[in-house]
């Protein structure tokens, strides 16, 4: 078989060209001219005994753009700048090789990336980002131009003025090129050396191994079996959408593993303020809606978790692009509730306080008949399943934060406000909110319109009742934005026949990652709690 060699073909007219061999030494840096708009790289022969290609796109200045892998398993990778120009004064492509004879690297060095910083963002991902982002301040001055407010931001920007919304309605897939499943066999080897140490980290322009996620808020995370979550977009420092947008935690041993790369299909482009929601019976994530700067979507894609295939949904009826919303999965149906709509210049953007339903078996959106009394319009809040009945708490609808309460009943499809005792939270939005039970839930954070909060609370759905709760993990960080989750504690037992069968067990797990806490700084940090030591006030 011939010879390895890595090649690489600098725009649609090009021929490849080889870069690196092992007559060429195992490191090799290449000029990329300011014309080249798409980048193809793919190795050709017998790997033997090497590991991977590790590459490095660099501007100018030698910032890195992206950062990815060659393997066994992924033997190409593709870039493209498109409209992007993020290279527009020239780049350099670096390519390393590993494993084999070459120098013994430690192999947290072959997956490394930069964290959120203000001037790059990284990634295991094969498709540039949106452009380079504008400053705050420039951002602001055009959006006040355009007679427009700021609510499709992170509130986590070094101002504390109160948010508005702003965009328009613009939705738009993105592709992006994906590899086989098998690459998970090599990047989870990697990834079980770099254990997630639930420490909190800000956005630094130190290098940091790519053995977790780049700090973000915005993002989802769910839960897909007592093992797996999955992680979803997000975005970090000075509103850059995260390039790394899509991981899975091993909750075993909590542990990431760059998971883009892992299905097949449509991925959904980068985003904030969208639901992933998944569905134990077909074992599939639904994605839906979101915001990008000006961009905002309505399209449903569905991750098939047994599959690793990812499919956007081509549905039928009438649902506005929404962002902030909530989204909650009653016997195979998606309820949509609430979130921002954008609304044609000059008018300002909406909240909403409709409900609309996804049956993803027939493919298609519908309204249905909702009685009682309805929550105000509202976005950023929460929203929790519990025995037929859904509970919505908190949001943001400019100039007002929520602290109220309200149940949806899915039989009788009403609502109801409830009359709450205890020691409630304070209005907020964007907050953290977990089931802990079949008759409680968590709220935890948010943000208030100025600040980011860092208390937590429980409610008990039997009693109506809040009550505070002391949990020096999270009551100690502020934060807003991020994700929560529960999951069951396993065991596994043998059968008779000796098949590996796992089985729930008590107590519960609480998990809790990223989010910003309004001052600029974006966490990457994994907290992880047993229920049974949360300490009621």
């Amino acid at each position: 078989m011939e010879d390895f060699g890595v090649y690489a073909v600098f725009g649609v007219d090009e021929p490849p060209r080889h870069i690196l061999s092992c007559r060429d030494g195992f490191h090799r840096s290449v000029e990329v001219q300011p014309c080249v708009q798409q980048i193809v790289l793919f190795t050709r022969g017998d790997w033997g005994k090497r590991d991977s290609v590790s590459v490095e796109l660099a501007d100018e200045r030698n910032v890195p753009i992206i950062m990815g892998k060659l393997t066994p398993f992924n033997k190409c990778l593709s870039w493209d700048a498109c409209e992007d120009g993020v290279w527009s004064s020239g780049a350099t492509l670096t390519v390393k090789l590993h494993g084999g004879i070459s120098d013994l690297l430690d192999p947290l060095l072959i997956l490394s990336q930069m964290e959120c910083t203000p001037e790059c963002n990284p990634t295991v991902s094969v498709t540039l980002p949106g452009k380079r982002k504008r400053s705050p301040g420039e951002e602001e001055e055009d959006e006040m131009d355009e007679g427009r407010g700021k609510e499709n931001i992170c509130p986590n920007a070094a101002e504390k003025a109160t948010p508005h919304r702003r965009g328009k309605n613009n939705p738009r897939g993105g592709q992006t090129r994906l590899f086989s499943p098998k690459e998970e066999q090599v990047v989870a080897s990697v990834s079980q050396s770099h254990k997630v140490k639930g420490k909190q980290a800000k956005t630094s322009s130190q290098a940091v191994p790519l053995g977790k996620p780049s700090g973000r808020w915005g993002q989802t995370v769910c839960l897909i079996d007592p093992q797996t979550a999955i992680l979803i977009g997000g975005q970090g420092a000075k509103m850059q959408f995260c390039k790394d947008p899509i991981w899975k935690l091993c909750t075993e041993d909590l542990s990431w593993v760059p998971a883009e790369t892992l299905a097949e299909g449509l991925t959904p482009e980068a985003r904030i303020g969208h639901t992933a929601t998944y569905d134990p019976e077909s074992k599939r994530i639904f994605v839906f809606g979101g915001s990008k700067h000006k961009k905002w979507f309505n399209d449903v894609h569905i991750l098939d978790t047994q599959s690793w295939h990812w499919t956007l949904v081509e549905a039928q009826g009438k649902v506005p692009p929404l962002a902030y919303h909530s989204c909650s999965m009653f016997r195979g149906e998606l309820f949509v509730f609430g979130g921002v709509f954008p609304r044609p210049h000059p008018e300002p953007d909406g909240c909403s306080d409709s409900i609309y339903i996804f049956n993803p078996e027939m493919a298609i959106w519908y309204q249905p008949i909702v009685n009682g009394e309805k929550p105000a319009p509202r976005s950023g809040h929460s929203a929790c399943v519990m025995q037929g009945r859904i509970f919505v708490f908190g949001g943001w609808d400019t100039p007002v934060c929520f602290n109220d309460m309200f149940m949806l009943d899915l039989g009788l499809m009403e609502f109801s406000a409830m009359k709450t005792s205890g020691t409630a939270p304070s209005p907020r939005s964007w907050h953290g909110c977990a089931v802990l039970s079949d008759h409680s839930f968590l709220v935890h954070g948010g943000y208030n319109g100025n600040n980011a909060l860092s208390d937590a609370f429980i409610f008990n759905t039997d009693t109506s009742s809040w009550s505070s709760l002391t949990l020096p993990q999270l009551n100690s960080v502020p934060r807003t934005g991020h994700s929560i989750i529960t999951m069951p504690t396993t065991y596994k037992k043998v059968s008779r026949d000796e098949q590996e069968v796992f089985s729930e067990s008590s107590p519960q797990t609480l998990l809790v990652f990223g989010g910003g806490d309004n001052e600029g700084s974006f966490f990457s940090d994994l907290i992880s709690t047993p229920v049974k030591e949360l300490r009621l006030d």
